[in-house]
């Protein structure tokens, strides 16, 4: 375990947001109520470098103000009384209590907690047991999911019949799309949520919600009534698997990215409309050399993209569409196993990372990655929220339409 501890560390580069910090960014717009079980003054950790959205846009996010004796003598009453006395005053939606690493030590069964909340109040409570040791995609992807699992009503005859009439109008064959995954620590707040919508309406879709930047509580609730779903990011997979099982609602995986590949996610969301069969449109594009002998020190032409999975393999797909490159997606967060593979493969710490870096060309990363990377490698700096925070937010390209733009100005061509 310590050998395990030791080779995790983070030497030089940063590392990425938390997984309680996950759960209170899915959750932001929704109007409900999000408790951190964690000490006072922890709080600014997330306003200040996970959440852009903190003092443009009010949201319940609280601090359980965890004391070292309650850590010590497990006073889950106090926290349960506080969180009761909140909920009457503010009437949340709902409740979610999300874990740190302290109440992960001392064992806190956040389900009972979440259970005995729920039966005081009659609010629908999610208890998620975050610790802080995991990423962002873990916590985001938890709350999703539940959101998918308790929240999202079944379809009512009256939207039944809405379908209906508007099969019969000229736009009645546009597929409804709710899109999954959109938080601001894959996307930020440049934008790219709503670029995202606009783009897919471009090309014969209609949005049902986005999950959940920019939809309203409402518009998510309703969202077993859609025809498609589009995993944008691996923090909206589980609720995609979950809407498919309750509802029976197809899924794509992908991010609009570029002309092309936006062309190719748009035919692929109405073919799973149509025949309700799944499918993955970020494909690996790797050059398998560098994948299968990394760390030899020889330049093989090869782009390496380092992010999140659904929007790096994205990005290197759109690449490959725009320039007839491919590239090889290192993967430095939590994601599904079914997004692994050859082109795409998971390296947690800089030790992981470095073999493949040494046999890059270019190097498309956060700037935060730029000193693990080889001097002679073309490094592209592409901010992720996720790992710098703040720090070159304004920096942040949109990708859904600026991809050439950003192809130009990197001379990826």
């Amino acid at each position: 375990m310590w050998l395990l501890s030791v080779k995790q560390t983070a030497r030089i580069i940063s590392t990425y947001t938390g997984d309680t910090s996950g759960v209170c960014s899915a959750l932001y717009e929704l109007g409900g109520m999000t408790v951190m079980h964690d000490a006072s003054g922890c709080n600014s950790t997330y306003n200040t470098h996970d959440e852009p959205r903190w003092y443009d846009m009010d949201s319940l996010v609280f601090l359980s103000g965890l004391t070292e004796i309650e850590a010590l003598m497990g006073d889950d009453g106090k926290l349960i009384g506080d969180v009761v006395r909140a909920a009457k005053e503010l009437s949340p939606g709902f409740i979610a209590l999300a874990g740190t690493p302290i109440p992960m030590l001392t064992g806190v069964d956040f389900q009972a907690v979440a259970m005995e909340i729920e039966r005081e109040t009659g609010i629908p409570v999610f208890g998620f047991s975050t610790d802080g040791m995991h990423s962002y995609i873990s916590g985001a992807s938890m709350a999703f999911a539940e959101v998918a699992r308790r929240l999202c009503a079944e379809r009512s005859r009256s939207e039944e019949t809405e379908q209906e009439q508007l099969s019969g109008k000229p736009d009645g064959n546009a597929p409804v799309v709710n899109i999954l995954g959109v938080t601001p620590l894959d996307f930020t707040v440049n934008g790219t949520d709503a670029a995202m919508r606009r783009a897919l309406e471009k090309r014969g879709c209609r949005i049902g919600a986005v999950w959940a930047m920019g939809s309203s509580y409402e518009e998510v609730v309703r969202s077993g009534g859609a025809d498609v779903n589009l995993v944008v990011s691996a923090c909206g997979l589980e609720a995609a698997k979950v809407l498919q099982t309750r509802f029976g609602t197809p899924y794509v995986v992908g991010t609009p990215c570029g002309e092309k590949f936006t062309e190719k996610l748009a035919e692929a969301l109405k073919r799973a409309a149509a025949t309700g069969n799944c499918e993955m449109v970020c494909r690996p594009c790797a050059e398998k050399n560098i994948c299968e002998e990394p760390g030899t020190g020889e330049r093989s032409g090869q782009t390496v993209i380092i992010g999140e999975s659904v929007t790096a393999l994205s990005l290197a797909n759109a690449l490959k569409e725009e320039t007839g490159r491919g590239a090889l997606v290192l993967c430095a967060v939590d994601t599904a196993p079914e997004l692994l593979s050859e082109g795409c493969i998971q390296a947690w710490d800089e030790d992981d990372l470095i073999p493949y870096l040494e046999g890059a060309a270019r190097i498309i990363a956060d700037p935060l990655y730029q000193p693990i990377c080889p001097d002679d490698a073309q490094f592209i700096p592409l901010p992720h929220e996720a790992f710098s925070g703040r720090i070159y937010r304004a920096q942040i390209p949109e990708l859904v339409t600026g991809l050439k733009q950003f192809v130009q100005e990197h001379r990826l061509g």
